[in-house]
Formats: C-alpha cells, structure tokens, sequence
C-alpha cells in the first residue's frame, strides 16, 4: 500500500508517519524544506522517541520516502498511485498545498484512478469545506466531478502532542522527532469515500462534530489555559504549569464548564469527560515531553478567534445557561500574553494599547461590549 503525506514535519513525522508505517504503508512525504527532503531520501527511515514519565521508547519507521512539493509532476505521479493521502502542513499553508495537490488529483481522474482518502490533520474545525474551496479554482470540470464523487477530504481530530524540537534532540539526529505515545486519531466516517482505511490508531467517528468539540474546548482549551496562566506565573514548561495547584484549581473549573456545556450540546456522559480530562491533566504534566509555555501559547490573536478553544467555549456554556467564569480569568490571561518572541502576541498587544480592551476583544474575540462575556471579562482585568 502507498500513501502521500503533505509535510514531514512534527505531526507528519511525529504522528502520521508511525501510524503509517505500522499499517503496512510505503509512505512518500511530501516536503518544502530541501534539506529534509534529501535526508529522507537518503536514509528511506527515520528515528521517533516515543516519551512518557514511565519511560522512553525509540522506534525507527521505515519504507519511507520524499519528494520537494515544487516537484508538481512528481507529487501528481505519487498521488495517481496512492491508496491514502494525508496534510498536516498548518491551515495558512494549505493555499500553497491546493494547486499541487490539486494536480495529483487531476492526473488520478484521467487515469481512471479509483477513490482516494485525503486526511486532514490541521488542527482546523471544518478543514474539508476550506480544503474543497482552496482545490475548486485548480481543477477543470472533469477533475471537479472525480473531487465530488471519488475523493474524501476528511477531517481529523489530532490529539498526539509533540513538541519543538530542542537544539539537543536537533544535534543528536536532524531527523529524530519526540513525541508523547498517544496513538488514536478519529476521523469523520461520514467524509470518506468507501470503507475506513486500513490505519492503525484511526477511529471512525459518526458523532464526529462531537468529537472536534471535544478536542477544541477541553484539549485545546485546558492547554492554552495551562499555558497563559503559566505564562504570567513565570513557568517555561508545561508539566510545571500542570504541577501548580494555583494553576491547575483555574484549568479545573473551566474544564468544569466547558464539560458541562458539551454535555448539555451533544449528550456525552458527563463522568466519561471527567474521566477523558482527568488523562488530559496526566499527559500535560509528562516531563520528559518538554512542551513549553511559549509553543503552547504561541499566537493568542488565533486562539482568541470567537469559535475558537476559549472565547468558543465560553460562549457554548453561555447557550446553555453555565455561567464561563474560569474560562473568563483564562480570557484575561491570554489577553495579557505578552511574549516578546512571539510576533501574535505584541500584535495583541500593540492592539490593546491602541483602541482599549473593549475594542480588542471586539474585534479579536467578537465579544461584545454589553454581553455577558464581556462583563465576566472586566470584572477580572
């Protein structure tokens, strides 16, 4: 079996590639970065170091290949003969991923090539429809008939954690990736063309929305959470922020609401999210991952989006009548996230020295001034 994976970076490498290549898949990365991509080829394997605080296991995955994403008839000649496609390049990267992409498909429509599963592991809630408008303007009708008909863009939910890569793991092997061992990835049955692929870890969800909602407001969100409380207390890793109990009493009550807000929209058994959270809060405090507060938190202006993890989360407890007040004080101090390496975070900043807190959370978060959210908000800035 041959699969096409678009970016060989932390979740490709990281993720993908090992459930991959434990399925039984020959698998061609698809790469901008040259020097990655004639390491790989020169290898065909690469090292993973699966960490946990029960110990470390390496691994090395094999039958692997690579090819530079400029090389458009090779990346069309790849995916004519794929039997699984995935991304995970980064949703603002997914614009410069569709005209390639978009020709691979082509060439498999006239070949008369059969339907094909494209995973989309963007960390993006409805990547599928994004994903079909970017590919629309690359493909002539025919090609649009076979997208329709013969290809599932399907979406993921991504819960592997893997870190920045250190300068130290970085020296040891250019192409050694650290990642923690959870291994399962849920996809949305509905999205895919024909029966399940074939990939170990993969769980074909018919509740899918309930499981993006899931990830979004309790992964994600007690994540972030971890991180800007963290950040203000002065905490580089993650695993410290999960080890302060003044941090860990605020991520635990807004766990608390968005629990029961998911429960009150989609039906899930309330102590089955406890039990789901209570394994999040283990895997946060994982050392020997080294995920820090700046990775974490990176980019505030994203994750304070209206439907995103704090702001979207907010507002689903506000629908149902719970009252988001930890996920306000989180609100707050992702506001205040003041990383001076981190581009998102001054842009913030510079937006609420400019035209105020009102407006920022206006414009950034679609708070309005006279919400409930928004008094929540003030009463702890």
């Amino acid at each position: 079996m041959n699969a096409v994976q678009f970016g060989a970076g932390n979740i490709g490498r990281g993720f993908l590639g090992q459930l991959l290549f434990e399925s039984g898949y020959r698998t061609t990365f698809i790469e901008a970065n040259p020097a990655l991509v004639g390491a790989l080829n020169r290898r065909g394997e690469y090292p993973l170091r699966l960490a946990s605080d029960t110990g470390i296991q390496d691994l090395t995955i094999g039958s692997v290949r690579a090819i530079d994403a400029r090389d458009a008839e090779a990346v069309a000649a790849a995916l004519a003969e794929a039997d699984l496609a995935g991304t995970s390049v980064g949703v603002d990267v997914l614009p410069r991923v569709a005209p390639t992409l978009a020709a691979g498909l082509s060439a498999r429509a006239a070949r008369g090539g059969g339907p094909l599963n494209v995973l989309l592991c963007e960390n993006q809630w409805h990547a599928a429809p994004l994903m079909r408008d970017l590919l629309l303007p690359h493909l002539a009708p025919p090609a649009r008939d076979f997208l329709d008909t013969h290809i599932g863009l399907v979406e993921t939910v991504i819960g592997r954690m893997v870190p920045v890569q250190t300068d130290a793991v970085r020296a040891e092997d250019p192409l050694l990736i650290v990642a923690e061992p959870y291994k399962e990835l849920p996809v949305a049955r509905a999205m895919l063309r024909g029966p399940a692929p074939p990939l170990v870890g993969l769980i074909a969800a018919d509740d899918f929305d309930a499981y993006e909602a899931r990830k979004l407001f309790l992964h994600n969100a007690s994540h972030a959470a971890l991180a800007y409380l963290g950040w203000l207390r002065g905490h580089e890793f993650i695993w410290q922020c999960a080890e302060d109990r003044d941090i860990t009493s605020v991520c635990a009550a807004a766990l608390s609401e968005a629990s029961q807000a998911l429960v009150a929209e989609y039906g899930f058994a309330l102590d089955a999210l406890r039990a789901f959270t209570d394994d999040l809060m283990r895997r946060f405090a994982n050392k020997a991952l080294g995920d820090t507060v700046a990775r974490v938190a990176a980019d505030p202006l994203r994750k304070l989006r209206p439907n995103d993890r704090l702001v979207g989360a907010a507002n689903l407890c506000l629908k149902h009548g719970i009252t988001p007040a930890a996920l306000a004080q989180v609100i707050v101090a992702a506001l205040a996230y003041d990383n001076p390496d981190d581009a998102k975070a001054m842009e913030l900043q510079e937006k609420r020295r400019a035209t105020g807190d009102a407006a920022t959370l206006r414009d950034v978060a679609g708070v309005a001034s006279d919400s409930q959210l928004a008094s929540l908000i003030r009463q702890r800035l």
